[in-house]
């Protein structure tokens, strides 16, 4: 909490101006009873009216000033807290852009989700208890306790008595609270998991009939997060009756015994009301006390959890300063092997080849040959464990990371549009395109057609994910993203396997004079799409079975054989 607490420092004249609002606001509250005894004993007892009114229209000050500084208070901590949490979000969503997949796969993206949303409102809550209560605790504790030792003394025992009773509540459920409440997070974690898997994937659920499994599985993670947070809130749930049970306790003690003082002369009865306030107050700021050591431990957890995030060092991915330009349009990989973290097997190995400017080269391979893999290699998604990647003449190490992506127009194998309109989507790929070369781009990828069709054209909106597209438009709006930022590196990652064979035929086509000066990289599963390229390269089980051009691989490479036979005729293949 600490560490997180330090970034209020850009808040620093609000928090104060909060701690001298709620000063202001503490000592009008303690000075309120005092009044209230002279206008009883003094007033009131005596029968005098003018007195009354008097210190009547002191306490109406007294009071309205309380309440202006309350208010004030109550909206600049609100201001600091909610800005705090904008500003730990903004820190957080910044520090996560900077990893790399296997950092994301380490701390798992509903964890992420989590950790940015619920953990941080929950250390937003506890900042804006702590700017209200850490102050005005103490003065209301310390102030009550000398201004009711002000009245009487030997009254004050009875506070004595009753105040480890307190201490003990407070202590038990610091300790039993703490670990439950890091349960609860780890179960908020799990709960995420399951519906983020369930809203995903709800197709491939409805498609196989295991709505009722997946309903179970909810339940399941349901349960987990209500068990937990019912143990909480009990433990919770114990501490309120515990300080009010206290604290009325004490008052009965206080009207007992102060009785007991007024029919002995040695108190009177305005003194007794105002040192019953003095002991609400004094308990009331130990049941303020309480709630902050209760929900602080929770906040705790969570800025454990926000400060894990924040303190964890991206894998480290040494960079260069060199430009991609010393050979324009060029692929090398240099006797590549990869490992993905943790794993005993190489996912790649010893991969060789290069891919010039103006052609096209095909990977193809069985399902886990490492196809998806290598594309993830070209823009340092993941490093290599061994050999050299070079684009443009130039290792990727030696380049940073930006350099390298800029040369590059990835279409993933799954298409991923944002919400926003379509124009907006395809202007993802140069934000500062025209209107004439997001026009081009879409032409190029085939999605002129379903554009015009469509009742605002490039104006018309997708929704989250692009669900109100079919597969195909998808996947052209993706293409046309790429090919808008003119890269000298065009990689298609099993791009076109959601078009049907007309559209597919008449984009490669398209593509041809489109990317001259640039080398294509395509990932495929249908032999057609890769015939015509200048090299295929064959993978198998992570390694290079075969390159070459399609005749000549099929006249020589089984693996490769096997492949066209299983999807092409004798006669289509020849």
């Amino acid at each position: 909490m600490i560490k997180i607490l330090k970034n209020l420092r850009v808040y620093k004249w609000m928090v104060v101006a909060i701690f001298g609002l709620v000063f202001i606001q503490s000592l009008s509250e303690l000075f309120l009873p005092t009044l209230m005894s002279n206008i009883i004993d003094d007033g009131v007892i005596p029968g005098n009216l003018s007195l009354i009114w008097k210190i009547g229209a002191v306490m109406l000050v007294v009071t309205a000033l309380s309440a202006i500084a309350a208010v004030a208070a109550s909206y600049y901590s609100s201001k600091a807290a909610m800005g705090l949490g904008r500003d730990i979000r903004r820190k957080v969503f910044k520090h996560v852009e900077g990893f790399s997949l296997q950092d994301f796969d380490k701390v798992g993206t509903a964890s992420l989700i989590t950790r940015t949303t619920n953990d941080i409102t929950q250390i937003q809550q506890v900042v804006l208890m702590i700017l209200r209560m850490v102050l005005t605790a103490p003065i209301m504790f310390a102030g009550g306790l000398i201004m009711a030792l002000s009245k009487d003394a030997k009254l004050s025992l009875v506070i004595v008595a009753t105040m480890p009773v307190l201490v003990v509540a407070i202590i038990f459920i610091f300790k039993k609270g703490l670990p439950l409440f890091q349960k609860v997070q780890k179960r908020i974690d799990r709960l995420n998991l399951v519906l983020r898997e369930n809203l995903t994937g709800i197709r491939v659920i409805r498609a196989f009939i295991r709505e009722k499994d997946e309903q179970e599985r909810l339940g399941t993670a349901n349960k987990e997060l209500r068990d937990v947070s019912i143990t909480v809130n009990r433990l919770m749930a114990f501490l309120q009756p515990t300080m009010m049970l206290v604290m009325n306790f004490t008052i009965i003690g206080v009207i007992w015994f102060g009785g007991v003082r007024i029919e002995s002369g040695g108190m009177q009865i305005g003194d007794l009301m105002a040192y019953i306030q003095y002991v609400t107050m004094i308990m009331m700021s130990l049941v303020m006390a309480s709630i902050l050591f209760v929900m602080i431990p929770r906040a705790a957890v969570s800025a454990n959890r926000v400060n894990a995030v924040l303190e964890m060092e991206p894998t480290e991915m040494p960079e260069g300063s060199q430009k991609a330009d010393r050979i324009p349009g060029t692929l090398e990989f240099d006797d590549v092997t990869f490992y993905y973290p943790g794993a005993e097997e190489p996912a790649l190995s010893n991969i060789t080849f290069k891919a010039r400017a103006g052609e096209t080269t095909a990977i193809i391979g069985g399902t886990g040959s490492g196809k998806t893999t290598l594309i993830n290699l070209i823009p340092r998604f993941y490093d290599i464990s061994d050999g050299d990647i070079r684009i443009n003449g130039i290792s990727i190490q030696d380049a940073t990371q930006e350099e390298i992506r800029s040369k590059i127009g990835l279409v993933p194998q799954q298409a991923l549009l944002f919400s926003g309109t379509i124009e907006e989507n395809v202007r993802f790929g140069k934000e500062d395109a025209t209107e004439e070369e997001v026009a081009h781009a879409a032409r190029i990828a085939q999605a002129e057609d379903f554009i015009s069709r469509m009742d605002d054209g490039y104006e018309s909106h997708i929704t989250q994910g692009g669900s109100n597209l079919s597969g195909g438009q998808k996947q052209r709006l993706s293409i046309a993203r790429a090919l808008i930022r003119q890269p000298d590196i065009y990689v298609f990652d099993d791009s076109f396997s959601a078009l049907d064979f007309k559209t597919d035929a008449n984009l490669r086509a398209s593509l041809v004079d489109e990317t001259k000066d640039a080398t294509v990289v395509i990932v495929a599963q249908r032999v057609s799409t890769v015939m015509d390229a200048d090299q295929i390269i064959v993978l198998e089980d992570g390694k290079i079975a075969g390159i070459g051009k399609h005749q000549e691989l099929y006249a020589e490479n089984d693996v490769y054989r096997e492949i066209v036979e299983s999807q092409l005729s004798e006669e289509e293949s020849a």
